[in-house]
């Protein structure tokens, strides 16, 4: 990507990835409230100030590579920290604390499809452009987070739900792989398994969300 693109992409897309990171971890931290869990509360984590989620490599360094490179937009926030011990039925409320992120971003995905399809009802709007630029940006971001999320390998959110859902013992299994999960993750997404992965399920959900908005 030239460095003019580079520019016009990052202005489209500032926002949306802004809003998509701040509002996953933050989802994570009410949920996690709502259960027993004051962490994310007391260090004052359940914010929707993007300053205090923003991780300067896997937020800003991260994308930036990955746009200029092409292929799939891959990067990360700080993780809001919970602790699982302290909610009220640690393994049963994980899933509804994991879950809470990918929630958001299928939500975000939603409104920001809306935008899109409200761009395409005016055309002649002097900020059609920009909208249908941005909101496809969001749409972008939001199913990639909530796909790549979802892959059953801790620490991502997908590892935790597993690990909530499996019996113990295994459940027990694949949470000892957590400390190499982000390990694994960004070798992963070095090679092409990772798009190879994430690729049909990406196109799956612009599908439905063009079919349901008809975009």
């Amino acid at each position: 990507m030239q460095i003019d693109q580079l520019i016009q992409t990052v202005a489209l897309a500032a926002i949306p990835v802004l809003f998509a990171i701040t509002l996953h971890e933050a989802a994570h931290g009410y949920v996690a409230r709502h259960f027993g869990d004051m962490t994310a509360d007391k260090t004052g984590r359940i914010s929707l100030n993007p300053l205090h989620h923003i991780d300067p490599f896997g937020t800003v360094i991260l994308p930036l590579l990955t746009l200029w490179m092409g292929g799939i937009l891959f990067g990360w926030a700080k993780p809001v920290p919970v602790n699982f011990a302290a909610l009220r039925n640690p393994k049963k409320d994980m899933l509804w604390v994991a879950i809470a992120g990918p929630a958001s971003n299928l939500v975000m995905a939603l409104g920001w499809a809306l935008v899109y399809k409200m761009g395409l009802m005016f055309p002649e709007n002097y900020f059609a452009d920009p909208m249908l630029g941005m909101a496809m940006w969001g749409i972008k971001i939001n199913v990639v987070l909530m796909v790549l999320n979802l892959l059953p390998l801790p620490p991502l959110d997908g590892g935790r739900v597993a690990v909530s859902l499996l019996p113990h013992r295994q459940a027990f299994q694949l949470a000892k792989i957590e400390p190499y999960g982000m390990f694994i993750l960004i070798f992963l997404a070095m090679t092409p398994v990772l798009s190879f992965i994430l690729s049909p399920l990406i196109g799956l959900m612009f599908k439905l969300l063009s079919s349901l908005f008809g975009i």
